[in-house]
């Protein structure tokens, strides 16, 4: 299963020296098999200590965290020879061993020369990590292009890398979408979807697919309660499910902003709920979107307030579970009314390539539901709309309002690049806007 991370994994490697890598990301996202199974290929030997599966390694870093003296313990330890020129080292789930995150900061400053990768699920909420001596990487379930490789259609990848407008490509592209809406990005539910397309009837594959997504969702909330006190782990469930609700109330128009009220009993305002949601942020598993009611310009972060902001879901396809809609639901409907689902799936892999939090335009009942800057600070109102209709009343408001240089609009048919200032791609290209924006 390849990933879009491994590229930077490389460059990084091929560095003369390098601080260590803290790849952070929701727990399942497939940091370790990114590291060991696809990074590690390109390494002689894989050196895996991991934390959580194996709680006594903690102890090598109990009497000394000079590097040297590390090396040495898993050498001990693991009863391994460590050739520090072609050995990866990997410390998983590093989040569990406070000493192993402190040894990073020596690792960065006096083995320069050492591949050392660390991972962890709940990064956000460490104490404390060495700021500046490491490389922070964020992994985010798998986007859309990364989900067409997992199909291992070549002449649809390489019509996808071209960004062809056909009908035919588009009918393909467009139909994958539609599976990716249900399935998401999930690595377990991604491979099974793939694995038994040939053995199995699509029954059998959505509910394999949905029982997978049941298992990931159990296994968060069993984190809820790991990593939280009783009454937190309560309030954190409670928008944790509020999440997908919200999302659905939104059939027409753009997502609106998160309401506080009736999501927590007797809570109803921001500095009630925000332990919880900044909790769900930190561990990746929802994103925000800050809308801006004036002129956007930059910086867009100073035009935005902290207590306002729409939450999107980490995962298409858990988000559908949770909202119980089923692979027929999401086929028969084509998603021309379910817009959530389309300006979620557009939130995922516009955060991929910007990070997070993204940010929107309101005025009057007008709405653009994502601001993208380019390289020069210019600001691009990027439209959504899930169906058909290409018709764009808020553009066509910030249009006459601002004249930016240049508009998008993504679409649930073919689109069109003819027009360089105006481009109408189809939602499956989300994540070459960047691309089109720098080139």
């Amino acid at each position: 299963m390849k990933r879009l991370l491994l590229d930077k994994l490389v460059s990084w490697k091929n560095k003369p020296e390098r601080k260590p890598i803290l790849l952070d990301g929701a727990r399942q996202t497939g940091k370790s098999f990114l590291l060991e199974k696809l990074f590690g290929e390109y390494f002689e030997q894989v050196i895996r200590l991991d934390f959580l599966e194996q709680p006594s390694l903690v102890n090598l870093f109990n009497e000394s965290l000079k590097p040297e003296d590390i090396l040495e313990n898993i050498e001990l330890e693991l009863n391994v020879a460590i050739d520090i020129s072609n050995s990866l080292i990997i410390f998983d789930e590093i989040g569990e061993s406070q000493q192993a995150i402190n040894s990073l900061k020596f690792f960065a400053e006096k083995f320069p020369e050492i591949y050392l990768c660390a991972s962890g699920s709940n990064i956000g909420l460490l104490g404390s990590f060495p700021v500046g001596k490491v490389e922070l990487i964020e992994l985010y379930p798998l986007t859309f292009e990364e989900f067409l490789w997992a199909s291992n259609q070549l002449p649809l990848i390489k019509a996808f890398d071209n960004m062809s407008m056909g009908k035919t490509a588009h009918d393909k592209l467009f139909s994958l979408l539609i599976d990716y809406y249900f399935v998401g990005g999930m690595p377990e539910a991604v491979f099974n979807w793939f694995e038994t397309q040939d053995s199995l009837g699509i029954i059998e594959r959505t509910q394999r697919v949905s029982q997978i997504h049941s298992s990931l969702i159990a296994g968060y909330k069993l984190d809820f309660g790991k990593y939280s006190n009783k009454i937190s782990a309560q309030q954190i469930d409670g928008v944790f499910q509020n999440i997908p609700i919200q999302l659905s109330q939104n059939i027409d128009d753009s997502v609106k902003r998160f309401k506080f009220k009736g999501v927590i009993d007797k809570k109803t305002r921001y500095q009630e709920l925000a332990g919880p949601i900044n909790w769900l942020e930190k561990c990746k598993l929802l994103s925000k979107c800050h809308p801006i009611d004036c002129e956007p310009c930059s910086p867009l972060p100073a035009l935005s307030k902290d207590n306002i902001f729409k939450l999107f879901f980490f995962d298409v396809g858990l988000l559908g579970r949770m909202l119980n809609l089923s692979y027929k639901e999401h086929r028969d409907q084509g998603f021309n009314y379910k817009g959530y689902i389309a300006e979620n799936f557009v939130q995922n892999e516009l955060i991929v390539q910007l990070g997070s939090p993204s940010f929107s335009w309101e005025f009057a009942r007008s709405e653009i539901e994502f601001l993208f800057k380019d390289i020069t600070g210019d600001i691009i109102p990027v439209e959504v709309k899930s169906g058909k209709r290409t018709r764009a009343k808020s553009l066509a408001v910030y249009n006459q309002r601002y004249q930016p240089i240049k508009t998008i609009k993504l679409i649930g048919s073919t689109g069109s690049l003819d027009d360089h200032e105006a481009l109408v791609l189809p939602l499956y290209y989300a994540s070459k806007i960047e691309k089109l924006i720098k080139g």
